[in-house]
């Protein structure tokens, strides 16, 4: 018997334990700690729904206990009151069930209406401007795709929006089922290669500058061996700021290696990577991700340190850390490690704005 208890109370402790950290998050990760409109009606849907089942609960062990102590056998010759058949208690517990359901369904339905309206795509001011600011996602195995259409700027990885404004997302995989979610911004949708999925997400200011811009998405959905590992950095930046980074991106073009280890580093990757990898922002290359601003990334492959020990082991080993992912290993006699050196100082080279 002491040794079952003693197996219940670690049993227990592990349970409040989970409980406790299942409400943990950092901000720029964390669905709990909402840093929009749209994420905080959702978290608010979400509470509001808790209350409600709560009280549903509460109510439900009331009369349990009530039951059991008032109607409980008090010897084996007596028959507790029957009830059945009673219409009054099927009008009950019949009505009470359809009006929680309206209570919780009414707001929700409402929420999803208002957030499901995407007809702000496409429109245009008097001037024949776009009045919204429009982002393509492509999912690829497993990476990601960001399209500015109305910019005429494709980069990946590093997902660039301005903070006070609805920036709408038109989704899409190249491959696989994908899904697109940036917790603190809102819930995820999928990513699928037949149709298009859209919805718009914003961020406030003061939440960007609680996590210094820096917000982090991930594929939500199952997609393979490094499900995992498909990762993304959200720059949330002011309106100036991000204007300044479109200026940047429009008048970017291939940088002028400034040593010669990253001139000999250009050779490696015209020779090498060119025929996947574009370096202009402008150019819509769907083999693999856009590296116009690859030296201001925040993350080697969306997932490593950046700096240019992580970039030779990615480029050498990116089977081993990405399993599944399209890009080939280049091992040395593919690659030197001269050729190596020389390739990331290049890469790490490769800025469009200055800082």
């Amino acid at each position: 018997m002491k040794h079952w208890l003693r197996k219940w109370r670690l049993v227990s402790i592990f349970a409040m334990l989970a409980l406790v950290l299942s409400g943990c998050g950092k901000p720029f990760l964390s669905a709990l700690q909402p840093a929009g409109d749209v994420a905080k009606q959702q978290y608010d849907l979400i509470l509001f729904s808790l209350g409600v089942m709560t009280l549903v609960i509460i109510v439900v062990v009331i009369l349990f206990t009530i039951v059991v102590v008032r109607f409980r056998r008090k010897s084996d010759s007596e028959i507790p009151k029957q009830v059945e058949g009673s219409h009054t208690l099927e009008i009950v517990w019949t009505v009470i069930p359809i009006l929680i359901i309206l209570v919780i369904a009414v707001p929700t339905v409402a929420v999803t209406f208002a957030q499901g309206d995407v007809s702000a795509i496409g429109k245009k001011d008097k001037d024949g401007n776009p009045e919204n600011l429009v982002v393509n996602v492509r999912a690829h195995l497993y990476w990601w795709e960001f399209e500015y259409p109305d910019l005429g700027i494709v980069t990946s990885q590093d997902l660039v929006i301005p903070t006070e404004e609805k920036v709408y997302f038109q989704i899409q995989s190249a491959d696989v089922k994908h899904s697109f979610w940036i917790p603190p911004l809102g819930g995820k949708l999928d990513a699928n290669p037949d149709n298009v999925n859209k919805f718009f997400l914003d961020v406030k200011q003061d939440k960007a500058d609680n996590v210094n811009e820096i917000f982090y998405g991930k594929c939500a959905e199952l997609c393979g061996p490094s499900h995992a590992y498909m990762d993304f950095k959200v720059k949330a930046l002011s309106k100036d700021d991000f204007n300044q980074w479109v200026d940047d991106m429009k008048n970017a073009s291939a940088p002028e290696p400034t040593t010669d280890l990253a001139r000999k580093g250009e050779e490696v990757f015209n020779n090498s990577c060119m025929s996947c990898h574009a370096i202009s922002p402008t150019e819509d290359n769907r083999l693999a991700p856009n590296l116009t601003n690859f030296g201001e990334r925040e993350a080697v492959a969306g997932i490593l340190d950046h700096n240019e020990d992580e970039l030779k082991r990615w480029i050498r080993e990116g089977k081993k850390i990405k399993p599944g992912n399209e890009m080939p290993e280049f091992n040395e006699k593919m690659i030197s490690n001269e050729e190596l050196d020389a390739l990331a100082a290049y890469l790490m080279e490769l800025k469009v704005q200055n800082k």
